[in-house]
């Protein structure tokens, strides 16, 4: 029995298959996330290797690093092997790589299209866990003054003041406001509160001759935009 489970230990493999050896000698890209991750957590369970543990967590959220960067600490402390220290770890090294995403993405200065919104917001909010507000505040060439967080919400919803909007439009000199938001849930259907926001900030913008050029429902790999769907 105990050598079975010696077996198990990474400290026995050959040293070309060891994740740590092998990235050493091979490069980063050689190795699989569930090497990469294994480095991370550095042990198993005394049934898994540090390998087998983590293709076991990756296979829970169908092999998808975004997917595995939303789990809770308390969701990763539910494999047997992973305690609240290595689940940390974990959820630091995703987060790392998230921001990294964001500081090399291709900053987009002029809006034409909705496409470039969501290419904009995407590494920001598209794969929270909890739904954020966000305003885009563009000059009359349709360039980019400002864009900042408006409210943070729960899972359900975020509040959104307008006259914050509007104050802000003013203090950068905006024309033209674009909104958008996230849906944890991976819906692209605007629910009822969707659209009621997006009225009352449409007419409290044209009374003070700005414009709100459109809406974005936004997710993980897609969006919905108000503007492209005639509904705004």
């Amino acid at each position: 029995m105990q050598e079975k489970q010696a077996s198990f230990s990474i400290k026995n493999w050959a040293d070309d298959d060891k994740p740590r050896e092998k990235l050493a000698k091979k490069g980063r890209s050689t190795l699989s996330d569930a090497e990469l991750i294994a480095i991370l957590i550095s042990s198993g369970n005394r049934e898994e290797s540090a390998v087998q543990l983590s293709k076991r967590i990756l296979a829970s959220v169908n092999n998808s690093l975004n997917d595995l960067g939303k789990l809770s600490i308390p969701q990763l402390m539910k494999f047997k092997g992973i305690g609240e220290a290595k689940a940390i770890t974990i959820a630091a090294a995703l987060e790392i790589g998230r921001r990294r995403r964001i500081d090399t993405e291709e900053v987009i200065n002029k809006i034409t299209s909705s496409a470039n919104v969501f290419d904009l917001l995407q590494p920001i909010i598209g794969e929270l866990p909890h739904e954020e507000f966000w305003i885009i505040y563009l000059n009359n060439s349709n360039m980019v003054l400002h864009k900042e967080q408006l409210s943070k919400g729960g899972i359900t919803g975020t509040l959104v003041d307008v006259r914050l909007v509007l104050k802000q439009a003013l203090e950068q000199n905006a024309v033209g406001l674009i909104l958008a938001h996230n849906h944890p849930s991976g819906t692209l259907k605007p629910s009822t509160a969707d659209k009621q926001i997006t009225h009352k900030l449409k007419v409290a913008a044209e009374a003070i001759d700005i414009k709100v050029l459109d809406h974005l429902i936004i997710t993980q790999k897609a969006y919905f935009s108000f503007a492209d769907e005639q509904i705004l």
